[in-house]
């Protein structure tokens, strides 16, 4: 897909947005435009020319309307922790950013909905319903820092997916704001709807380029009492994966099960300076296994259950977490594991999933290819839905291997998910630094299907051009 000419903003239109939001809201000066020229992608640096920090759907129409008119391309933002550059304004030219939105609407507790703004952060999304005892399971590892919106806009999972879904098992309906500024919910707040096409499902995971998501309806569960959690040392990567499959074949279903290689365990314990966990010579992978549930004997027994099954796969020995502050600190290296990473080396994240039964052999393959192209990965994820995040790491590789023959790797290993039954993104997203791959996974008629929906949505490609389909 062709994208928009770049620099139509002039001064007129930058006044323009400062009526509608307000001066204050409008900002030109080189530091805030640097503040939101990168997220958490690689080391991307993508300045806009001007940043809109909208408070209402009406403001936000009335900004599209204009840049429409004019063609002039916009950006949609969201925390800024995404991993595929979803949210860099590449283009340059406007940036809009969603953090003022930030509102939690409405609690209902009859129904077991939230209706809640774009920019509420997840975790307190997450903490306001459950002190009425109420659960909303996606919770990505930046949860205390990326929106709502975001992860409506990437169909975000997070390590509760195994048991509960993803974004869009719990999405009813969103209000939103099309590119040529019209105002339209998508759907209707109720569990069931069999009314046309589902507008809904359409808008998540739609990286931003379909509409801006103004309101946002979800359905809750009840808060879950009790959980257990336990961490199982590996002697070999390959068959804490293998594991896996075999702990749901035996009919368990865990609220988490994640995996970790051992430099990824390494790096995370150095980062945030823990010995909580003490790292034998011989383990090379661990799993983080959850229950939860509101029977403490049917979360026992499922413990010990999983614990035999693990026995099977060369397992060292097994470390329940044994209070509240242990089960915190264990979680927390899980999540901290990727700004661990960060912090090591220039990396590249992918996002690969495949059936968890594939899970052995797309790891094994990912070291193959790396031994074969000369890079180190780190790997880890969400094991119990097939979800590997492989961290390329720069090390030793040239700044011409890095940006050039690096790039036949990173194809082999997607040409590898596709074969195992995958894809290329679980939760992370196309955006911009995935869209050249979109062709080993979808035909000409799928591509075309594609665009031909973004062309209906956004006929002037002004919303969040040049990502996901390749140029």
């Amino acid at each position: 897909m062709d994208t928009v000419a770049i620099s139509l903003l002039t001064a007129a239109h930058i006044e323009a947005f400062k009526i509608i939001v307000g001066e204050k809201y409008v900002f030109v000066d080189e530091e805030s435009l640097n503040n939101y020229a990168h997220d958490e992608t690689e080391d991307l640096l993508f300045p806009p020319e001007v940043v809109i920090k909208p408070r209402t759907a009406q403001e936000i129409s009335s900004i599209l309307i204009i840049c429409n008119k004019g063609k002039i391309p916009v950006t949609p933002r969201g925390g800024g922790t995404g991993l595929s550059g979803g949210a860099l304004p590449h283009l340059g030219d406007v940036l809009l950013s969603m953090e003022r939105m930030n509102g939690i609407l409405e609690i209902d507790e009859r129904n077991l909905q939230v209706t809640t703004e774009p920019g509420v952060i997840t975790e307190v999304l997450q903490d306001a319903v459950k002190e009425k005892k109420l659960f909303y399971p996606p919770d990505p590892s930046s949860r205390g820092s990326c929106f709502i919106g975001g992860n409506i806009a990437e169909n975000s999972g997070g390590p509760k997916a195994v048991k509960y879904g993803v974004v869009k098992d719990y999405v009813l309906n969103l209000e939103i704001v099309l590119p040529t500024g019209e105002i339209i919910w998508t759907g209707a707040n109720v569990l069931k709807n069999s009314t046309g096409y589902n507008l809904t499902q359409l808008i998540v995971g739609s990286e931003g380029t379909l509409g801006i998501v103004t309101k946002i309806v979800l359905r809750l569960i009840p808060l879950p009492q009790y959980d257990l959690l336990m961490l199982v040392p590996f002697n070999a990567a390959e068959k804490a994966c293998a594991a896996v499959s075999a702990i749901f074949r035996a009919g368990y279903t865990p609220s988490a099960m994640e995996f970790m290689e051992r430099d990824a365990l390494d790096w995370v314990s150095k980062f945030i300076d823990s010995s909580s966990v003490l790292i034998g010579d011989e383990v090379q992978a661990h799993l983080l296994i959850e229950v939860d549930g509101n029977n403490t004997d049917v979360l026992m027994q499922d413990m010990e259950g999983i614990s035999t099954i693990v026995q099977e796969f060369d397992c060292g020995e097994i470390l329940f977490a044994d209070d509240a502050q242990q089960k915190a600190e264990l979680w927390k290296m899980r999540r901290k594991v990727g700004e661990a990473v960060k912090s090591h080396s220039i990396y590249k994240e992918e996002d690969t999933v495949v059936p968890r039964a594939e899970l052995p052999a797309l790891l094994k393959g990912v070291k193959e290819i790396g031994k074969k192209y000369g890079f180190h990965s780190v790997c880890y994820g969400h094991a119990g839905d097939g979800n590997l995040h492989v961290n390329i790491i720069k090390g030793s590789l040239t700044d011409e291997e890095w940006n050039g023959s690096l790039k036949e790797g990173i194809k082999e290993i997607f040409t590898l998910t596709k074969d195992l039954g995958g894809t290329l993104s679980g939760e992370h997203g196309i955006g911009l630094v995935q869209k050249d791959y979109m062709d080993i996974v979808f035909d000409k008629t799928q591509m075309r299907l594609m665009k031909e929906i973004k062309k209906i949505f956004d006929p002037n490609n002004i919303l969040n051009a040049g990502k996901i389909f390749p140029a």
